[in-house]
């Protein structure tokens, strides 16, 4: 039975309680998910500053979780955060699978059309988007990455709003040549449906995408490999951060 664990890049209970119920909504009927949300950093991810102070709460939960004895062990780590809030930190700390929903999301859309678009929160993540794209080598086929003007925590005050706003874009992007439209923020899971629908497009939720991945991943018997990029750190001191330690 596969254990997935999507780890929030923010500390909003509540958008961690979405992401999760949005996955769910995927997985086999054997696989379990479990969400896990950071226990310091900030409440949403929408400046270069936040997302560092992310990335270390991000590290830190994974690792405090990945290693407690009575716990189920989890066999993949989806990073449930649009942008780059530390992916690559993750890789070298677990020897699990970590799938990031930025890549997973363009990597589906490319298979469900030829060209694709981001459409995301605040107009000031959209470089972060891009540059998290570009190190990936998916940006060559991303038509645009543009933000609704909605901050990440307002996603859910109302719905309405939110689907006409990404809606809006959304139909701006396919008359530029998009064929297929990723949601690009972790806090729009569960819309994906709904939205293709309406938009007559595929509409990629990027937390589904990442947990379908994993789910294969673990399924093949993938794991991370350490034989060079992510190989094991070397032991030395952490001031202040003892729980991260290599003794």
């Amino acid at each position: 039975m596969p254990r997935i664990g999507i780890v929030n890049v923010n500390t909003s209970k509540s958008m961690t309680e979405t992401v999760v119920a949005a996955a769910r909504t995927v997985v086999a009927p054997d696989t379990e998910v479990e969400g896990v949300t950071p226990e310091s950093g900030p409440a949403s991810v929408e400046s270069h500053v936040e997302g560092h102070l992310s990335a270390v709460g991000v590290i830190r939960a994974v690792h405090r979780r990945q290693n407690d004895p009575d716990a189920p062990r989890i066999d993949a780590w989806v990073l449930a955060g649009y942008g780059d809030q530390g992916r690559e930190a993750l890789q070298e700390l677990v020897d699990v699978p970590v799938v990031d929903i930025t890549e997973a999301a363009a990597v589906a859309a490319m298979s469900v059309g030829d060209r694709y678009a981001v459409v995301t929160t605040l107009d000031r993540t959209v470089p972060m988007i891009r540059d998290r794209l570009v190190v990936a080598g998916l940006a060559d086929r991303c038509v645009s990455v543009r933000g609704t003007g909605l901050g990440v925590l307002e996603l859910e005050k109302d719905d309405d709003a939110t689907d006409r706003a990404i809606l809006e874009l959304a139909r701006d992007a396919l008359a530029a040549g998009a064929e297929s439209v990723c949601l690009g923020c972790a806090g729009m899971a569960g819309r994906a449906p709904e939205l293709s629908r309406r938009l007559g497009a595929p509409v990629v939720d990027g937390v589904t995408a990442a947990v379908g991945q994993a789910e294969s991943l673990v399924r093949q018997g993938l794991m991370t490999s350490k034989s060079g990029t992510y190989a094991p750190r070397p032991a030395k001191s952490l001031s202040g951060y003892p729980d991260l330690e290599i003794r």
